[in-house]
């Protein structure tokens, strides 16, 4: 039998790191099924969102609002764009950059999604302020890791 030594800073219970994760795994599991109806996986969504708050944004862009690199956000554009609710186009004064702009098929699909904000929110038993004050207190967290790393 292995050594416990009751340490309680190791439980995994106890880790803020695994409450945030399992918490993440079981948010997307609430998102799937609203999600398929749309055609979209859930990173999938998060770059409509940011193309529905503003259009013609550069995949840097859009990879910086997700916290992602280029390299990892490029293969899932492609596949908005293959789904045709996104075009690419290389900028006319720099070629290496590449826009992104939403096809009418994108920008319609903004009204589909109107809903899945309130059914995630009616998921979690939450009030809305609580929900807002959960959120306030994630982006505080996530910002100051991000200037530790």
């Amino acid at each position: 039998m292995a050594n416990q030594d009751n340490c309680s800073d190791l439980l995994l219970d106890n880790q803020l790191c695994f409450a945030l994760y399992s918490t993440s795994l079981l948010m997307t599991k609430v998102y799937k099924p609203l999600l398929k109806d749309l055609g979209l996986t859930y990173p999938q969504y998060l770059a409509m969102l940011v193309l529905w708050e503003q259009d013609g944004l550069t995949v840097g862009t859009i990879s910086a609002r997700l916290l992602t690199d280029p390299g990892s956000v490029t293969p899932l554009l492609k596949r908005l764009e293959a789904d045709g609710l996104i075009r690419r186009t290389r900028n006319r004064s720099d070629e290496r950059i590449v826009q992104l702009f939403l096809t009418d098929k994108g920008s319609s699909l903004r009204e589909k999604a109107k809903q899945i904000p309130s059914c995630v929110a009616g998921a979690t038993e939450q009030s809305i302020d609580q929900l807002t004050a959960l959120k306030d207190q994630l982006v505080r967290l996530r910002d100051s890791l991000k200037n530790a790393v």
